[in-house]
Parts: structure tokens; sequence; C-alpha cells
């Protein structure tokens, strides 16, 4: 019987492991990098051992270290959560050969899936559908996927449409999926832009019983990657759930798997059925399958792992649930990762956290962030899931849209505002979801949210004011004056002036007629609009304001009404975006480049992003080279506008 189980892995995950360890009465044992000394995930634990180092190569990704803390810890158990180490059969292997537990599947099942290329061939025996391409792809087979054969999260992938750019496409995922999984080896399948990304949750003993936990959907991804996950799959006949649910069973069976995992399939749009991967561990998107089964599949690893039988049967699927990755990235800027200190991460309507029941307000929240976390460029930028249970899916999609428009979230851009309108979106209600639905849908997802940004200024103005004033409201005056002037730039750039006096007869704001101040604190302000009234709360951290309203949040920077000259850049110059390391450059000074030629790309995150030539023109300087560390702002290079 297992006493103490240490997590290998950090987040989200690790807090839902100790969730149900706590449950079970079994001891909790963190493992830590230097920048997570403090997170939340260390503070769940009963007790957590340092890995020195920040980077997962040297952390998290380091098996010798894990199993170290585990004795150390006196755990008896290590589980992997998902990511780093646990679809990594030698770590498995290393695990028993310690003495410890393994809450996963064989190791010699772990590694039948490990590679993608042998999992496909052992899935094509089984008499299970795949997806296959010659070994010298052909115009025919276009247009391609480039997969990394070791891993997965969309890191190693790439899109090619034209035979040309094959050869680009493999060196730049050979190098991304040699940085993210210790191996270079890549291959290529057919790519069907509107094609269904489906997915049965498995679970199986050690005496044979193999369940289909029910099927979810999970097309809605950028960048390969997953955003918004529902269980079950809507839109199925029974007949095609059938057959998904026996293939995904006749996989598992086919390797002798023992423990929780899932079976990924594309779903053509002419019904056809391919296997994708198997991935042998708990999948990020578990939840929604625990919403609508009540099953705690934690609790079911640890008892499998422990040499429990399954029951004959899993229990039926309740309800709808939808549950959608909160990052911190920005969507209008090609998902471009953030980084910073997050000061509120709260939804306004009560969620229970962590467990598989949705609580009495049909909200499940996992989240491996709290206020005052950190989010840095070492590790993904997921911020929190945020799952909705309801009888029907169409109101599980509502309730969603609802608790994070209303999230309070202040701290760095989030996806928050393309996820509500993901889950609002005709197309998504009516169920026509392909694993290009954001791309085709990316104009009504990242256009200018169309909010009164104004008036959120006018409130942030105003509430500024109310910190600043002692016995007379700021800008109170006998006499007429000039007006009282606030300087802000949204997100997205613009810049928004707020001009007010504040007199005997109330406010007077340019460009707000018909406007009274009702009420104005430090945090909040109640206004008037053409006789609606209104309140919205203001926060203010430093320059960086978040302003809630009936209408939506809006995130402001207040600017100094004299910038400093001295921190204006030259004309041409490609600042970088976020925190990261450059790891390869296309260019050289005096280069001339046409405007969206990639001239060099950085890692952060554990993925690539590449920097591109804004213009045509000829490149003037280059800042950088391989292997430099660079902070936003940082000037990369500089190209002269032809």
């Amino acid at each position: 019987m297992i006493t103490s189980l240490l997590v290998a892995n950090r987040g989200e995950i690790a807090r839902r492991v100790f969730r149900t360890c706590r449950e079970l009465g079994i001891a909790t044992v963190a493992v830590h990098s230097d920048p997570d000394t403090d997170a939340p995930h260390v503070r769940d634990a009963d007790a957590a051992v340092r890995l020195p180092g920040a980077a997962p190569a040297d952390t998290y990704l380091r098996g010798d270290l894990v199993i170290a803390a585990a004795l150390a810890a006196g755990a008896d158990a290590v589980h992997p959560g998902y990511g780093f180490l646990s679809e990594n059969a030698e770590f498995a292997q290393a695990v028993l050969d310690a003495g410890l537990t393994w809450i996963g599947p064989p190791p010699a099942a772990i590694a039948a899936m490990g590679s993608k290329t042998g999992a496909k061939r052992l899935m094509a025996a089984a008499g299970v559908p795949v997806l296959t391409v010659g070994d010298t792809p052909a115009a025919s087979d276009l247009p391609l996927l480039v997969k990394a054969a070791a891993g997965g999260g969309g890191r190693g992938m790439r899109v090619v449409r034209d035979l040309a750019e094959l050869p680009e496409a493999l060196a730049a995922a050979r190098a991304e999926a040699l940085a993210a999984f210790g191996s270079d080896e890549v291959f290529c399948e057919p790519y069907l832009p509107t094609g269904r990304h489906v997915e049965v949750q498995l679970m199986a003993d050690a005496h044979g019983t193999v369940w289909a936990v029910g099927d979810r959907d999970c097309s809605l991804q950028r960048r390969h990657q997953k955003v918004v996950e529902e269980a079950p799959a809507p839109g199925l006949e029974p007949e095609l759930r059938e057959s998904l649910h026996c293939a995904a069973v006749d996989a598992a069976r086919a390797i002798g798997y023992i423990g929780a995992g899932t079976a990924e399939f594309l779903l053509a749009p002419d019904g056809r059925l391919a296997f994708l991967e198997m991935n042998t561990r708990l999948q990020v998107e578990h939840p929604v399958t625990e919403c609508v089964t009540g099953l705690d599949l934690v609790a079911l690893q640890i008892a499998v792992a422990e040499g429990d039988r399954l029951p004959g049967e899993p229990p039926a699927t309740t309800g709808h649930a939808i549950e959608a990755r909160l990052y911190a990235e920005d969507p209008a800027r090609d998902w471009q990762p953030q980084t910073g200190r997050l000061h509120r991460v709260e939804l306004a309507t009560p969620a229970v956290e962590f467990t598989t029941a949705p609580g009495p307000h049909g909200l499940r929240l996992d989240s491996g962030v709290t206020a005052g976390s950190t989010v840095t460029v070492h590790y993904d930028a997921m911020l929190a899931k945020v799952i909705a249970w309801a009888p029907t899916r169409a109101a599980a999609a509502r309730r969603l849209a609802d608790a994070l428009d209303r999230a309070r979230l202040h701290g760095p851009a989030t996806n928050r505002e393309l996820l509500v309108r993901a889950l609002r979106h005709p197309a998504f209600l009516a169920a026509r979801l392909h694993t290009g639905f954001l791309t085709e849908h990316a104009a009504d997802l990242t256009a200018p949210d169309g909010k009164d940004r104004a008036t959120a200024a006018l409130a942030a103005a105003l509430a500024d004011a109310a910190t600043r004033r002692t016995a007379l409201p700021s800008g109170w005056r006998n006499l007429p004056s000039q007006p009282q002037v606030k300087r802000y730039r949204t997100a997205d750039g613009e810049e928004l002036e707020v001009r007010y006096r504040l007199g005997r007869a109330g406010l007077d704001a340019e460009g707000h007629p018909g406007t009274r101040l009702l009420a104005a604190e430090w945090d909040g302000v109640e206004l008037e609009v053409d006789g609606v009234r209104r309140a919205y709360r203001v926060a203010a951290y430093g320059p960086a304001v978040h302003v809630e309203g009936p209408l939506g949040a809006v995130a402001l920077t207040a600017l100094d009404r004299f910038p400093d000259p001295a921190e204006r850049t030259e004309p041409g110059a490609l600042l970088a975006p976020m925190p990261g390391t450059v790891v390869r450059v296309a260019v050289a000074v005096g280069d001339t480049v046409t405007a969206g030629r990639p001239l060099l790309w950085l890692e952060a995150m554990k993925m690539e992003h590449k920097v591109s030539a804004p213009a045509d023109g000829v490149v003037t300087e280059l800042r950088v080279e391989p292997g430099r560390q660079v902070e936003p702002g940082t000037v990369l290079a500089v190209v002269q506008p032809a």
C-alpha cells in the first residue's frame, strides 16, 4: 500500500495529484526548480526537495535527481503527471529498479508507444487504421504535417504545403524536437486541415479489464496545441462512437496497457478514423471526463498501481463538460507567450478546485498559479484550466464563457478574450469543429474587441484622482481651470487621452457628454452614462491599470505626459517581444530582405518563435547571435526600409 507519493512534475498537475492524495490519506512530496521555490505546488505538499537550476533539462527532466529526491523524502511511489518524464520508459524502469511504485503503465508499454512511427506500425499490425505517407513524400501527399516522433504538445510540428518547403520544415522540426525531447527523429503524415481531433480516455488494470471511459473532442488548437476540449465529443453517430471506442481498446490491448492513457484519432470530414498516437499518461484535459463520469482518474491510477481490479464497466456519462486552457499569451500577435507577475487571478463565480464534481455553480478550476505567482520563460505559459459542466452542451458553453468573461486577471496578457469569443461563436455552438477552427475564424476571434475603452480610461483616471485627493477632489476649483489630463495605452497599442474637470457642477469630461460621476474611490468608480448607471472596478499596479466594467475588462498602461526621448528606438528596430534565447539567425548585416522573411528565432516557454522582417529593406544592424539571452524590448536587429 502506498503511504507517501512524489509527483515528478510541477504546476497544476502536481496540485491535482496532491488533492487526491490528501483524500486518500497519502503523504505528498514535491520537487521544484529554483524559480519554483515558492510555487503553489510546493506549498501544497507535505515535503519538498530542491532540484538545483532553472531549465527543465537541469531539473524536472533529471530522472536521477527525481528518484534521489523520492528516496531522500521517504516516498514509496512516483506519479509523473504529464509532460517532462511522464512518457519516458527508462525513467519508469529506473523508478521500479529503485524499489518505488510507478503510477503509470509498464515501461514496455511506454516504450511501444514512445515513438510515433513505431506506434503506427504496431497499430497497423493490430488492425487499427493509421495515417501514412511514403518515405519520399510526393506532391500528391500534400499538404503534409511534419511531426516529432518522440513528443507532442505541438513541439516539433510544421505544416508543409509545397515540397520546396519540406527541407526547411524538417530542419526546423528536428531542431525543436531535439531541444524539447532529446531526440531529433521526425516523420511526415498527411495533413487534414478540416479534420477533427477526437480521443478516448482509457483505463486498464493488471487483470485484463480495459475501459473506454468516454470520448473527448480537442479540435480547437493553436500551433497544434489544444486550447478547448470537451466531453463527450459532440455529433458522433452511435456506430462511429462504438468504432472509436473499440479501436482505442484494441490499441491498449495490443501493448498490454495498464493504467490511465489516451488514444488519439483524427476524424476526417468523410467519417474515416485514423490513429494518431497513444499518450501513455494522464492528459491535460482529463477534468472534462471526470466531470461527466464522476470518476477520480488519479485515484484510479493509484488503485491500479496497487493491484486493484476495475469494475466490469465504466460509469455512463452525464451532461456535458467543456475545458478552456487559459494561457499567458497574445493571440493577436502570433500567440506570443507573455511573462511577468500575476497580481490577481480569480473567478467571479465560485468554482471548486481540482475536484471531480463541478460544484454547485458547475465550475471547476485547476490552476498552478495564485496571486503573486510569476510567469517565467522556463515553462509552459498555461495559467489555469477552467471547466464548466451543465446538462447540455449549449449551457456548458454559456456558463464557461461567462465565467471567463467575468474573471479578474491582472498581470500579463492572456488568451481570455479569444476563449470567450470562441465559446460564443455560432460555428462552435453548432459543433462545426475542426483543427483549423481558430485559423478559419481568426478575424472574428482576434479583431479589436469594440469595448468602450474611452469610458474605461475615464474610470481609471477618476480612480487615480481619488487616490491622490485629500480634502477636495483632484482638479476641483472655484474658478474655471485647465482640465486634468491622463494618457493611457491599450494592450494593442491604441493611445487614449482623458481630459476632465471636477467642479461645483460635477464632472465635465471631454468626449463624454451625458456622463455623471456618482462615486469615485481608489478601487472603483460609478458613472451614469446616458441615464444608465454602471460600476467599474479599477486596480492599479504601478503603470498597469485593469478596469472591469459591465461591458468587459480593459487593460491599460498609464503613460507619462512627457515621455523620455532617450527611450525611443530608431526606425526599423526589431525588439524582442518576450524573454528568450536566440537559437538561430538567418541573415547577416547588409542582406536585402522582403517583408515577412524570417530573420531569427527565439526559444521561449519550450517553443520556437519566429522574428520576421516587418517590411522590405536592408539589415543594417544585427545585435544578437545564437545562444544570446534577451529580455523584452531588447533590440535584435535593425531593418532600414527600402
